[in-house]
Parts: C-alpha cells; structure tokens; sequence
C-alpha cells in the first residue's frame, strides 16, 4: 500500500525508490517466468501444501505476481484470501475471500481488490498463511514496504507473540539489499519466498 506513514523519509523513501524502479525494468517475460517458478515454490512448500486458508495479494507496481499460484491453490481447494483496506480503521486491513467469481474493485489507492462483502471476510487471525508484498528485504528477514504501516499493523500479535498466521514475504530475487533501514513498528519475517530460493529466518 501507498506510503500513508511518516518514516525516515530520506534512506528509505531513497531505496523505495531504487527497489520499485529496479523490479519495474523486469520484462514482462521476466515477470511471467518469474511468477510460474513462484507456483514451483509452492508446490514444494510444506506449509502452503497444508494450509487451507491462504492470504494473497494482487500484483501491483512491478510485484511479484501470485496470480499463477491462485489458480493452482483454487485447483487444490485451497481458500485464497485478498486484502481489502478496512472502511472503518484507517491503515487496517480486512481479509476477503477470493474467488474466480468475486466481483472486485480499485480502492482509494487504485489497487485492485474484492467488492466488500462482511459475510466472505474473515478474521485474519484465522488464516494459516499471510503471504505480503514487500519493496526491499535483507539476508536477515527484514521487510520494508510501501511505508502504510497496514502488513505491520495485520502481523504486530505474530511479531510479539508468535501467534497467529505465519507470514511470507513474496518478492522477485533483484528486490535483495544489502540492509533494510529499519523503524520500531517494523515486523521481520520468518521467510521470504522468492522465484531462486525460499529464505527462511526462523
């Protein structure tokens, strides 16, 4: 999500800037191959092989793209979830069920996302996977983001008590850096999935 937060607005904005160009270059070949690699990831995934309910994320400004991976967890049976920006909460997310049929929408950021409708929402506690988009992340598992602060906020219990669904950061391997510039509110990930390799941290 669009940067709504006030961070460090000179070394992060900077790498955002650096990260959201270089993944941006990708040729839409590049992009294709990558997301189909991204589907041989999860088929070897232990965790996203026993998960029923999976939070995804439509691509966006140069994302990975999960969009192969939805239809090969729809061809399992596997309940995929989007993210809608909650009506309510400012800077909060909603998770809806996600569907072939689901009629969808572009929020006020111009992402697309499900037409909200409370009886498919469900309450992100109960899901078993959050797979989240990220800018930049290091070797060590941190995550920087758009600057919104809505992934931090969704994964803050999981950060301070291990409960809840296990997060996965999806990104393309070029969106590597050296180190993240880290804030408090900022919350690692225990794995990052990219179309080389699976980065696990713990």
């Amino acid at each position: 999500m669009p940067d709504t937060q006030t961070d460090r607005p000179d070394e992060r904005q900077s790498l955002r800037q650096l990260i959201r160009q270089r993944r941006k270059s990708l040729s839409p070949a590049e992009q294709q191959a990558a997301a189909a690699q991204l589907v041989v990831r999860f088929q070897a995934h232990p965790q996203i092989l026993a998960a029923s309910r999976i939070a995804l994320y439509l691509a966006n400004d140069g994302e990975l793209d999960p969009l192969p991976a939805i239809e090969w967890l729809w061809g399992r049976q596997q309940e995929v979830f989007l993210p809608v920006l909650h009506p309510d909460a400012p800077g909060h997310l909603l998770f809806q069920r996600y569907t072939p049929t689901s009629p969808m929408t572009r929020n006020r950021f111009g992402i697309p996302e499900p037409e909200l409708d409370l009886s498919q929402v469900l309450p992100h506690d109960a899901l078993d996977i959050i797979c989240t988009p990220l800018v930049a992340f290091d070797a060590a598992g941190n995550r920087l983001g758009m600057g919104g602060g809505y992934y931090d906020r969704t994964l803050a219990d999981w950060h301070e008590h291990k409960r809840g669904p296990r997060p996965l950061g999806l990104a393309h391997d070029c969106q590597q850096v050296d180190a993240v510039p880290k804030e408090q509110w900022d919350v690692p990930l225990p794995e990052i999935i990219t179309p080389a390799r699976c980065w696990r941290f713990s």
